[in-house]
């Protein structure tokens, strides 16, 4: 069996260090906590000149739904270019109507904007009314791969539609399991699912630095604690490549 791993990556540190423990490629993004936004110009190029594997961006100009306004999707097409440009091997996007099914206007135009990149279909796929009429329109507009917990909130727990989406898709589009893929599911889901392709974060939690801090000022929401961050660390990639691997007795990368 012939898998691929693919970490999403917050920072060029993360970048980095998915490189070391072993993934095939990076879905690079800022706001995290948002589901993922577009990162700046700095980290693209600063990235790639880093990165000897793939790197894959997220084009999504803010949170929230996957509806997008005339505006937005013209920022978009800019973002597109400009990560090209700088040289991604590929970008990740998704819009939806308000009815819950693929804008395929909209998609036509990004994926256009697109051209040679490899492309990846974001979890927006996860908020499709209907994701098998979502998955041939998604294939009809040559995009190359899915990302999808099976329209649940982890992929272990949508495991069951992920491998009716396989067998679906019938090749036509690649399938990838991801969010809350660790070491301790990723083997079950692999399993499960039937899946070849997955996305997970191999983050920890890290301590800030700082020796001083003013407990009056917070920057940003009071649910953040601005005084840790998480990051992927080498150690957990490998890990849970290593807990797919060694349980497969035909793997090869």
């Amino acid at each position: 069996m012939k898998y691929q791993f693919e970490i999403c990556a917050n920072s060029v540190e993360s970048c980095l260090a998915a490189q070391e423990g072993g993934a095939h490629r990076v879905e690079l993004c800022a706001g995290i906590p948002e589901g993922g936004t577009t990162p700046s110009l700095g980290e693209i190029q600063t990235a790639r000149r880093l990165l000897q594997i793939k790197l894959h961006v997220i084009i999504r100009p803010r949170g929230g739904d996957f509806l997008y306004s005339p505006l937005e999707l013209e920022i978009m097409e800019e973002d597109i270019r400009i990560a090209k440009e700088a040289g991604a091997d590929g970008i990740v996007i998704g819009c939806l109507t308000p009815d819950g099914e693929i804008d395929m206007p909209a998609m036509k135009r990004l994926r256009t904007a697109a051209g040679n990149c490899s492309v990846t279909f974001h979890r927006a796929f996860d908020r499709c009314k209907d994701p098998f009429k979502a998955l041939d329109e998604i294939a009809d507009l040559d995009i190359h791969r899915i990302l999808t917990s099976g329209q649940q909130p982890t992929a272990p727990q949508g495991s069951t539609l992920i491998k009716k989406l396989i067998e679906y898709a019938n090749s036509r589009v690649s399938l990838m399991a991801g969010c809350g893929v660790n070491e301790n599911n990723i083997r079950q889901l692999a399993l499960e699912s039937g899946a070849t392709e997955f996305h997970f974060s191999a983050r920890e939690k890290i301590e800030s630095a700082m020796r001083y801090s003013n407990p009056e000022v917070k920057m940003g929401s009071d649910s953040i604690n601005e005084y840790t961050r998480e990051i992927t660390t080498a150690q957990r990639v490998r890990r849970t490549i290593e807990a797919l691997r060694k349980h497969s007795l035909n793997y090869r990368y």
